[in-house]
């Protein structure tokens, strides 16, 4: 069994106040959408609220909204982010939220078992903003290694075949 697992934190600057009619899609699309995660392959925790969801946490203030999970794998997330329904909702989000001029996701390896506090999360977030993406917080984009996951060799086509 690995003994690391991915935890990733996202932010969102609000356009609208969360209670607004402008909003009513992205809200009304939070409970299926937590629920098609927690019925991911992959899924491990995720960040919740009185109500189920992660809106009522605002340590970056009262229009940013804070998202944490945490995954078996870069691989697991990725698939639930981009390839699910998430994905259609992410496609929309310049609907009901403003564009970001610095990173507004970061993913990070913890101990298998450790759940991120939100302090921790946003010490990692201002990490990869300061010193771009490296083991301690990155990206899907510039992805690193869980730190067991040992070297990656890669072959040519002219290389001799390692199991010989």
């Amino acid at each position: 069994m690995p003994k690391f697992e991915l935890a990733q934190v996202n932010i969102a600057t609000m356009k609208f106040p969360l209670d607004s009619p402008a909003m009513a899609e992205f809200v009304a699309s939070l409970d299926p959408i937590n629920a098609l995660a927690e019925g991911s392959s992959g899924f491990v925790w995720r960040l919740k609220d009185d109500g189920g969801n992660a809106t009522g946490y605002r340590p970056l203030g009262a229009n940013v909204l804070f998202n944490m999970s945490v995954w078996l794998d870069v691989a697991s997330l990725r698939d639930y982010a981009f390839w699910s329904a998430h994905g259609e909702v992410m496609r929309r989000r310049r609907e009901w939220f403003e564009p970001m001029t610095a990173a507004n996701a970061a993913l990070w390896w913890i101990d298998r078992g450790h759940r991120p506090t939100i302090a921790e999360a946003i010490e990692r977030l201002e990490h990869l903003r300061a010193s771009g993406p490296s083991p301690g917080a990155f990206t899907f984009r510039r992805a690193y290694p869980a730190p067991d996951a040992g070297a990656v060799r890669t072959i040519g086509f002219d290389d001799a075949c390692p199991t010989t």
